[in-house]
């Protein structure tokens, strides 16, 4: 799916989607020389910021799609680089003082297997901050994995269903301690964003749980399940305007013991 996203569909709503950056980033202990790695930079937005903000030596930021670090060329410093590459694919994160990620580990499968290769791996003093997306239960997401699994759909998708790897934030929890981040912060938040009206909802998903579907449909497929995804979504939520969107997200950060 790398080569499908979207930059310009994702940035629709940038500000809203960069609020969980900013409390993250409000939890990392900042030191002299710090390296880190962001996985899953997107635009690489972010991830210069992660850089300026913590003064850091360098920060290498890795994404799957071309489409983004196109973007991300133009942010790229003697501070900051980029690079094309799998996240579950990242060799020795023991070179890192921080592993951080903004909405990217729940498309990566078994997320058991890379937390323990990345927590197992990581040095005594090392830091990790991640946020994923926990908005599954909301109409805006089921609405979109139902109407996946029915016809004239489910055949073109190839009975595709999307959905999230993530972990319970409990998994992460025991994760962090098992593998002594003693210091540790495990939260839930709702970020609630004000729509102009319900249907802003669409474009909001667009860019990020519809892209597996869409990418899968040729054109008349897309245009019909974005006007069947928006009819019952609509009945579902009301038409509105403005529209308050609930968006759950769970953050942690954990230091491993020295």
């Amino acid at each position: 799916m790398a080569e499908q996203w979207d930059p310009a569909q994702y940035e629709k709503f940038r500000e809203e989607r960069m609020e969980p950056f900013f409390d993250l980033l409000a939890w990392i202990e900042r030191r002299p020389g710090m390296r880190a790695i962001d996985l899953g930079c997107g635009t690489g937005e972010l991830t210069a910021l992660l850089g300026e903000r913590l003064d850091a030596a360098h920060v290498e930021g890795v994404d799957s799609s071309p489409a983004m670090l196109a973007q991300a060329a133009a942010r790229a410093s003697q501070r900051v680089s980029f690079r094309l590459g799998d996240i579950a694919e990242v060799e020795d994160f023991g070179r890192f003082d921080l592993v951080f990620s903004n909405a990217a580990l729940h498309w990566v499968p078994d997320n058991a297997g890379l937390m323990e290769r990345i927590l197992g791996e990581l040095r005594p003093g090392a830091q990790i901050a991640v946020q994923l997306p926990r908005n599954g239960d909301h109409p805006s997401h089921r609405i979109a994995h139902q109407l996946a699994a029915e016809a004239p759909y489910c055949e073109p998708l190839g009975h595709f269903v999307s959905r999230s790897h993530a972990l319970t934030l409990e998994q992460y929890a025991e994760a962090l301690w098992r593998h002594r981040f003693h210091a540790h912060v495990c939260v839930e938040l709702i970020y609630g964003h004000e729509l102009p009206r319900t249907d802003a909802v669409v474009e909001w998903v667009k860019g990020s749980v519809l892209t597996p579907y869409l990418r899968r449909l040729d054109e008349a497929g897309r245009d019909a399940f974005i006007a069947e995804y928006r009819t019952r979504l609509i009945a579902a939520l009301g038409d509105r305007a403005p529209f308050y969107y609930p968006y759950r997200r769970m953050l942690f950060w954990g230091k491993k013991s020295e």
